[in-house]
């Protein structure tokens, strides 16, 4: 751990929440003075009271110890590569344009990468008034079941939550140059291009 740069985070957040030392030491039930001892890089916060610091900050505990709050790039956002983080314990969907520090159930969750159905995988798409009528004779059991399916543009999506124990049919309006994505809560992420359905 590198004090100085934690003490220059502590500064610069406490700045932006337009606090004083002695406000935030308040707020933590601690002096001023080791406020200010932190700042200026001659201490680290106890452990006990990261949490603390984490939730007045609105920052995960872990950049904190870094003493480094990493910026995205901005990217141009093309709906099709969107990053799904799914929670394997309560199903939670999180979605983001860019990289992302997301956490569920207590367990920080990695990008779910989607991989290319094959015949086995693959859903039943049908057209039916200018709608995408999809079914799927995949298991629907508690422990085994796609938990949602999606349509994904270069700039919107769609985003179908299915259940366990339903039969998986569902349907979503049509959309030019589109990906259909699903997801099996035991193999993973799937896609299917929908351009040669007519």
């Amino acid at each position: 751990m590198d004090n100085i740069k934690i003490g220059n985070l502590i500064y610069k957040l406490r700045k932006e929440k337009q606090l004083t030392q002695l406000q935030l030491a308040e707020h933590m039930n601690i002096s001023d003075k080791t406020v200010s001892k932190w700042e200026r890089g001659l201490g680290c916060p106890d452990i006990s009271l990261l949490s603390d610091l984490s939730k007045i900050f609105n920052i995960d505990i872990e950049n904190l110890l870094s003493g480094e709050l990493d910026a995205n790039n901005i990217l141009g956002g093309n709906m099709k590569k969107i990053n799904f983080y799914i929670c394997p314990n309560c199903e939670n969907i999180i979605t983001s344009t860019t990289d992302a520090s997301i956490s569920c159930c207590g367990k920080k969750l990695k990008i779910s990468k989607p991989q290319k159905a094959d015949n086995d995988h693959n859903l039943t798409v049908e057209i039916i008034e200018n709608e995408f009528y999809i079914t799927s004779d995949h298991p629907m059991t508690k422990d085994h079941h796609i938990t949602f399916v999606a349509l994904l543009t270069s700039d919107s999506m769609i985003l179908k939550k299915q259940y366990s124990e339903w039969d998986l049919q569902t349907r979503i309006p049509i959309l030019a140059h589109s990906k259909l994505l699903w997801y099996c809560t035991q193999h993973g992420l799937f896609y299917q291009e929908t351009r040669n359905l007519k």
